[in-house]
């Protein structure tokens, strides 16, 4: 199906086509309620009214039309097209790098690279970059943001040549948030309207928490930016209609209880329910007993309860938030209009027909903790000790210790005692929380409260406060909080992701000598969405999720071997115990400080030049050419070598014969121990390779600021610490076997180039749930690039299975047995048989597998005749080209 316009102006094959008079105007919109049952739920009459405005009267359109309405029931895929792509400065570099890389290709292949260009809104937000490298002092993000543009000028120069040089597209540079609360908070239209048309606003991005924005009732989630780059060049997502499971929610958080400890409660909940692939859409009377900073919380950790979105739709509370945040009269009265008119908006007395419903009260919701490495592994506060100590235990065994370490650290000329379970790390960080100012005032009241009993933040702690909004600090300063933060040493690191990425910096020098020399186990606290091994600090092997009043009490208390329910916080300088029970705000109090201290001003001032950016940003000057010029010798940037060779039609499909096993994996294995992450060690294949050409280590920086450099990012692919390799047992990260060379232990690196060159394809084996985790390109184009062909899992997330067919490796399913089944050892061979008939266009249900003269069987994970058609070309991106050389878009308007 070809993209006619954004509005679907021109196409009307149902006679759908009406008229909304609102706040002044006169819109064109297509009506669903001639199409939908009156109990469909909102989140597929989104989905509904995306086909119906790009039915171009074919049967095909049918055919998805009658797909929505029967809930999927005659399995044929839908083609759902972006209202807008959203990204950010990590997945958004090497996005518009391959758009960069595609002009050149367009014009090696005779074509117009003009044609390479978004045709709808593309919004990119640099929230990804800026690390906390110095913390607890005045100057804390002066001094960070000056590091974070000293490491990435050329990156940053790079996104101005796209600002200047691709059409639609626009960057919000650093220092202003993250990207997700900088959408809910201003970018978000909710409604879309263009060439007078209204239609949902359809928000796809490059990071898997964009579904923080169903908060406010739009439907989107995350997309690998590879499909990013094909929904900004027009193309549509093409996938099946999903089950679409209720969440029933009645009564209301009790007090002391936060919309932190609810979204830990729904994501323990869900995960056990089993949502993965599914719409989630809110309903119920406790829906109301929700703000929409609650909702967003919520909303935000869908991808840690696995489903594709988490969806409130609009209500009175809705467009409360909508005026709160800024936005004009006239918008928030066609928000209402058009979703009342659409069916769109919350009844609470009339539930939609959901495939499965859940039920929780909200007035069970206790406060809670996640960790030490999933988010779905809730603690409640009171068993957090047990539980804790539960937990090392288990490290130790690991570790093959047995036994609790201490370690004496010298900080400030005085010696300190730490333990196992020592807090290292104590950051307010993310969107999740900070932009929910119920949590982030419930913070400052408590430092508040703790300073003036005399409390103070252990030593040992490196405490940060990076907030997703600038708002978050004017309401801070004005409601007079900022000094008793900064007391316990949370002072502005910076306006961006920070910690929860892993951009955490560098421990507390002796606690991080303590980590290594004596083996401490130490560990971390956050307000964040995500602690998988590895991902917070290297140093820091067991990592909470908590609310920010959480974050703080655990920095006074420095240990994570403690009952805050029943132990002393601290004691008074009179030696009188202080629990945590005495210095927590009053539901009255956080209310009052937030009515009286942030209104829509606030927003307005905020967002009101929000592309302009600082005078670092504006001083970047780059030629707005229509191809960029690459520098041959930049380590950040480079031009990536997937369209070398291109040819205008593509190669027939063969089967795969005699693969050797790169990686073994087992269960639950996240995009995170794929991907390049963190910070880039001095013993990595990346930071080898970045020495050879004369990089220090002091610059080597982080993966993620590397993703525009494929040289880099292919070298870090599968050498996260915590990967154990079962093709080389007994070792961690980047390690394998060369069975070119008799078997010998190398680098998953250099063994794939052996590969490589001598024509040898490679497989990736794997368990369960194999691609968990956020949209990391890299899990996929890292991979892809060193070589591997198939990955053969027993089941895939949905992300990352999209994003390994987007790159031309082929997603398998095993159905008879398990990876020790299929490959015991990793020397095996493997061959793939029956892929051929893919060449005749037809998608076999099934392949065989072959090792060592066993034969197993395998479902062919291309679910769509999109994906066939990808995969079919060797990915999207020659798929798109092809696509452009020979059908034109709309890109030159």
């Amino acid at each position: 199906m070809s993209r006619n316009h954004l509005a679907g102006s021109g196409l009307d094959a149902l006679g759908t086509r009406a008229r909304l008079d609102v706040a002044g105007q006169s819109l064109s919109y297509h009506r669903i309620d001639g199409q939908a049952p009156a109990d469909l739920p909102v989140s597929l009459r989104i989905l509904l009214e995306n086909v119906i405005r790009f039915h171009d009267g074919t049967a095909r359109g049918d055919d998805q039309v009658r797909a929505i309405v029967e809930r999927g029931a005659s399995g044929t895929p839908v083609d759902l097209y972006a209202s807008r792509v959203f990204l950010h400065d990590t997945n958004g570099v090497p996005t518009v790098v391959d758009l960069a890389a595609m002009r050149d290709a367009m014009t090696a292949l005779g074509g117009d690279p003009g044609r390479v260009n978004p045709v709808i809104a593309s919004e990119l937000v640099i929230d990804h970059s800026v690390i906390a490298d110095v913390f607890g002092r005045p100057d804390a993000m002066t001094r960070n943001v000056e590091l974070e543009y000293a490491r990435n000028g050329e990156r940053y120069g790079f996104l101005r040549w796209g600002q200047q040089s691709l059409k639609k597209f626009a960057v919000v540079p650093p220092g202003t948030g993250i990207m997700h609360q900088v959408n809910v908070e201003h970018l978000a239209r909710v409604v879309m309207v263009e060439d007078g048309w209204a239609f949902p606003d359809v928000c796809l991005g490059t990071d898997s928490h964009t579904t923080m924005v169903n908060g406010l009732g739009v439907l989107g989630w995350g997309i690998g930016g590879i499909e990013a780059e094909a929904a900004m060049l027009g193309q549509s997502m093409s996938a099946l209609v999903p089950d679409a499971v209720g969440v029933r929610l009645t009564g209301a958080l009790p007090a002391g209880a936060t919309a932190t400890d609810l979204v830990l409660t729904l994501t323990e909940l869900l995960r056990a329910h089993g949502v993965i692939g599914k719409f989630v859409e809110f309903h119920g009377d406790g829906v109301s007993a929700l703000s929409v900073a609650d909702r967003a919380t919520v909303s935000n950790m869908c991808p840690e309860f696995g489903s594709t979105c988490a969806l409130f739709p609009v209500d009175d509370e809705t467009l409360r938030y909508l005026r709160f945040t800024g936005r004009s009269e006239g918008h928030v009265a066609l928000v209402e209009a058009y979703t009342k008119e659409q069916g769109l908006w919350h009844e609470p007395g009339s539930p939609p027909r959901f495939t499965d419903t859940v039920d929780l009260d909200l007035s069970t919701v206790v406060p809670s903790l996640a960790g030490p490495s999933r988010p779905e592994d809730r603690v409640p506060l009171d068993r957090a000790k047990s539980r804790f100590r539960t937990a090392v235990e288990s490290i130790r065994e690991q570790n093959g210790t047995g036994e609790a370490k201490t370690a004496t650290v010298v900080i400030d000329g005085t010696a300190h005692q730490l333990h196992d379970g020592a807090v290292a790390v104590a950051a307010i960080t993310s969107c999740t929380n900070t932009s929910n100012p119920a949590v982030m005032v419930g913070a400052g009241l408590l430092a508040r409260n703790a300073v003036r009993a005399g409390l103070r933040s252990k030593p040992w702690v490196k405490t940060t406060l990076s907030p997703g909004s600038r708002v978050v600090m004017d309401y801070y300063r004005r409601a007079g909080l900022l000094p008793d933060l900064e007391t316990l040493g949370f002072h502005l690191a910076g306006f961006g992701c920070m910690t929860c990425i892993g951009a955490s910096g560098p421990l507390i020098g002796p606690v991080s000598e303590a980590v290594n020399d004596t083996g401490l186990t130490v560990t971390s606290v956050l307000s964040g969405n995500r602690n998988f091994e590895g991902r917070i600090q290297p140093d820091v092997a067991m990592n909470y999720l908590a609310s920010p009043p959480l974050v703080i009490a655990y920095a006074l208390a420095g240990t994570m071997d403690i009952d805050l329910q029943a132990e002393p916080l601290g004691h008074t300088p009179q030696g009188d115990p202080v629990h945590l029970r005495d210095i927590w705000p009053d539901p009255a109090e956080i209310e009052a400080v937030m009515a009286g201290n942030i209104d829509a001003a606030m927003f307005t001032d905020a967002y009101g030049h929000v592309f302009a950016g600082d005078h670092r940003w504006q001083d970047i000057s780059v030629p707005a050419t229509e191809r960029f010029s690459w520098d041959e010798d930049s380590t950040y940037v480079r031009r990536p070598p997937y369209l070398d060779g291109m040819t205008t039609e593509p190669e027939a499909v063969k089967d795969i014969t005699g693969a050797r096993v790169l990686v073994k994996l087992g269960d639950k294995v996240t995009t995170d121990h794929i991907s390049p992450a963190g910070a880039i060690t001095a013993s990595s294949a990346a930071a080898r390779y970045l020495t050879e050409l004369g990089v220090d280590k002091g610059d080597f920086n982080t993966y993620a600021s590397r993703r525009g450099n494929h040289l880099v990012m292919m070298r870090g692919a599968f050498a996260n610490i915590r990967l154990r390799n079962q093709v080389a047992p007994g070792t961690r990260g980047g390690r394998t076997r060369d069975f070119l060379a008799d078997g010998r232990e190398s680098s998953i690196h250099d063994t794939a180039a052996a590969y490589r060159a001598a024509g040898v394809p490679m497989v990736v084996v794997a368990g369960k749930d194999y691609g968990g985790g956020s949209s990391r390109d890299w899990a996929a184009k890292g991979p892809a690039l060193l070589g591997v062909r198939a990955v053969i899992a027993q089941s895939f997330e949905r992300i990352h299975r999209s994003n390994l067919i987007a790159m031309g490796v082929l997603p398998l399913e095993l159905v008879d047995g398990g990876p020790d089944d299929l490959a015991p050892t990793g020397a095996e061979t493997i061959t793939i048989a029956g892929l051929e008939a893919l060449n005749a266009g037809h998608v076999p249900a099934t392949v065989r597998l072959l090792s060592e003269g066993r034969e197993f069987t395998a479902r062919v994970r291309l679910d769509t005749p999109r994906e066939a058609d990808y995969f079919r070309h060797g990915g999207v991106m020659p798929y798109v080209l092809r696509g452009l050389l020979t059908h034109p878009t709309e890109t030159d308007e």
